[in-house]
C-alpha cells in the first residue's frame, strides 16, 4: 500500500483548502467574537476558581460521592448568577468585562495561532501520512497547543491579576478594618457575637458600622500595561510566566477537543460533504465539554499560580506544590471550584469561535481565486 496521496485525490483537496492563512484570519475572528459574547462569564469563572473569592464562600454541600457533585454543582449555577449579579452592583457593569482587553489581545493571537497551527499542521501530515487519521489529529493538535501556550501566556498572567485586583483589595480592605477595630474599641466593649442588636448603645452601633462600610472600588488607573510593568517590578520577567507548566498540561485540554471535534463531524456527515452548521455546533458543543470536564482541575492550579502575592507571600510556588496545598486545605472539590460558570462560557464560546471558523473556511474555499 503506497503511502503516496493519490493525484487525484491531491487535486481535489487542494481546489477544496482555503490558503493556509485563512486558517490564522479565521482563528482570531471566531476567537475574539467568543470572547466578547462569554466575558462576564469569564470574569466570574477566575474569581471562583480563586481562593481570595472561596474565603467568602460559606456554603457546604451535605451530602458526598455523586449526589454531592450534582449538589455542589446546581448550587455554582446559582452562585454564578448571584455573583453576577453582586459584582454589577458593587463594582458596575463594566466590572463584568474587566480584562476584556488583555483577553481580547490574548484570544486573538492566541486563537489565530492555535487554528493555524492546527489547520497546517493537520494539512501536512495528512499528505506525508497519506490519509487523515486519529493519530494526525492527536499530534497537529498537540503541537499546535504547545505553540500557542508559549506565545501567550505572559497576556493570560496579566489579564487574571487584572479580574483578581479588586477581590485582593477586599481581602487587605478587610483585613485593616479588623485590626482598625480591635484598636479602637477595647477588650471590655467588644460585641460578643449573641448579644441581640437592640441591646446595643447607639456609639458602639455607629462605630461598628463606621468599619464595617462597603469597601472602596478597585483603583482606576490600572490597566494591563501597568499591571505587566508591576509584574516585572515586583517578580521579574518570570512573573510573566507564572503557570506556564499547567498551561502546558492544559494542551491536553485543546488536543481531546480537536481530536473529539473531528471525530463527531466524521460521524455526522457523508463522505466529501461538509458539516451542517447543526453538525458544527453539536461537535464543538460536545467536544468541548468532554474535553473540560476531564482536565478541568489544570484550570484551578493555573489561576492559584497566576494570582497575586497577597502581602507579598507567594503561597502558590510550583504545580506539584500548589496541587498539595489545594488538596490539604480544601479538599478534592476544590478543584473544581468554578465548573459551572466555566461550562456556561466555554461551551458557548467554543460554539461561536468554531462556527465563525468553518464559515469563514468556507467562504475562502468558495471564493479561493479571490486571494
Amino acid at each position: 500500500m503506497s503511502s503516496a496521496t493519490p493525484p487525484r485525490t491531491m487535486q481535489r483537496r487542494e481546489a477544496a483548502e482555503p490558503p493556509p492563512w485563512l486558517h490564522f484570519a479565521a482563528g482570531g475572528i471566531g476567537g475574539m467574537c467568543g470572547a466578547i459574547i462569554t466575558s462576564p462569564l469569564d470574569v466570574v469563572k477566575t474569581r471562583l476558581q480563586s481562593d481570595l473569592y472561596r474565603h467568602r464562600v460559606t456554603f457546604r454541600v451535605p451530602y458526598r460521592g455523586a449526589l454531592g457533585m450534582l449538589a455542589n454543582g446546581a448550587y455554582q449555577f446559582v452562585d454564578t448568577s448571584r455573583l453576577l449579579m453582586e459584582i454589577s452592583v458593587r463594582e458596575g457593569s463594566s466590572a463584568l468585562f474587566k480584562g476584556l482587553g488583555p483577553t481580547l489581545v490574548g484570544v486573538i493571537p492566541a486563537r489565530a495561532i492555535n487554528f493555524y497551527a492546527y489547520g497546517n499542521g493537520k494539512r501536512f501530515l495528512t499528505e506525508y501520512f497519506g490519509e487523515e487519521s486519529a493519530f494526525v489529529h492527536l499530534t497537529a493538535a498537540a503541537q499546535a497547543g504547545i505553540i500557542t501556550a508559549t506565545a501567550t501566556n505572559p497576556i493570560w498572567v496579566v489579564k487574571t491579576r487584572l479580574q483578581l485586583e479588586s477581590q485582593l483589595r477586599e481581602a487587605q480592605t478587610r483585613k485593616a478594618r479588623a485590626e482598625a477595630i480591635g484598636k479602637v474599641m477595647p477588650t471590655s466593649s467588644r460585641l460578643p457575637s449573641h448579644v441581640p442588636y437592640r441591646t446595643i448603645s447607639t456609639t458602639t452601633r455607629m462605630r461598628s458600622q463606621f468599619f464595617q462600610s462597603s469597601p472602596p472600588p478597585a483603583h482606576p488607573g490600572t490597566n494591563a500595561l501597568r499591571m505587566a510593568t508591576h509584574i516585572v517590578r515586583k517578580e521579574g520577567v518570570p512573573g510573566l510566566y507564572r503557570g506556564l507548566s499547567a498551561s502546558y498540561l492544559g494542551v491536553s485540554e485543546s488536543t481531546i477537543q480537536w481530536v473529539l471535534y473531528e471525530r463527531l463531524k466524521r460521524i455526522q456527515r457523508r463522505p466529501q460533504e461538509r458539516p451542517t452548521w447543526a453538525q458544527t455546533i453539536g461537535s464543538a458543543g460536545t467536544a468541548k465539554l468532554v474535553a473540560t470536564v476531564i482536565t478541568y482541575p489544570h484550570e484551578v492550579i493555573r489561576t492559584r499560580l497566576r494570582q497575586q502575592p497577597e502581602h507579598g507571600v507567594q503561597k502558590y510556588r510550583n504545580l506539584v506544590q500548589t496541587f498539595r496545598v489545594v488538596l490539604q486545605e480544601e479538599g478534592a472539590m476544590a478543584f473544581y471550584g468554578g465548573l459551572s460558570a466555566h461550562l456556561m462560557r466555554v461551551i458557548p464560546n467554543a460554539i461561536v469561535t468554531f462556527s465563525i471558523y468553518e464559515f469563514v473556511l468556507l467562504l475562502g474555499s468558495q471564493y479561493r481565486h479571490v486571494f
